[in-house]
């Protein structure tokens, strides 16, 4: 338990200094030199740890997405849950910029499913419970993909134009139409679904 703490640690300490330095200059100079040197360890420290620096960005954004999901205990709906994500998104543009710019659009795609999923997933039960309607788990399950696929989808392309949005305006957007076509969904579906998509 102790090492597990300890590697854990370690590669945070590595993570917030690959973030500092990601504030300061472009992800492709940032080198394992400058890195281990400013956090005053041994490559082969960092070489126990990651493969190389991507694969620290990779985990460096499921860490992000973790301390993400976290706060939904403290959110009581998906219009806050949603302004919660879009504000990590704002603050944080830099890094996630630069995840676009180095592992490309479907690794930052499953960072954002992983912040998306849990809400999602949260507003259909939710509308379960206020329409008074049920469906199956398959179809729970298909729409919560099909729609957080669309709003990460919607998200990469922000950060790839780089161009600033009205937060505000995208939460609104973005509940009253996910709540009204999943309304409208789940009330085309409200017999239990007995064919499998795999059949």
């Amino acid at each position: 338990m102790k090492h597990e703490m300890t590697t854990l640690q370690t590669k945070k300490m590595l993570s917030a200094e690959l973030k500092s330095k990601m504030e300061k200059k472009p992800f492709s100079k940032i080198t394992v030199s400058e890195i281990v040197t400013d956090c005053g360890v041994n490559r082969k420290t960092f070489y126990y740890h990651f493969e190389d620096i991507q694969e620290l960005l990779k985990w460096t954004l499921e860490q992000e997405a973790i301390e993400v999901v976290k706060n939904y205990d403290l959110v009581l709906d998906s219009e806050e849950a949603t302004e919660f994500v879009l504000n990590y998104v704002e603050e944080n543009k830099l890094i996630l910029n630069c995840a676009y710019d180095s592992i490309g659009r479907d690794e930052l795609r499953r960072f954002f499913h992983k912040d998306f999923i849990d809400i999602t997933m949260n507003l259909i039960e939710n509308i379960e419970k206020t329409e008074h309607i049920k469906t199956s788990e398959e179809y729970k399950q298909f729409l919560c993909d099909f729609y957080t696929g669309a709003i990460s989808g919607m998200l990469i392309e922000i950060l790839r134009t780089r161009k600033p949005f009205d937060k505000e305006k995208l939460v609104r957007y973005l509940i009253i139409t996910s709540k009204s076509a999943l309304t409208a969904a789940l009330r085309e579906n409200l017999q239990p679904d007995t064919n499998s998509l795999s059949s």
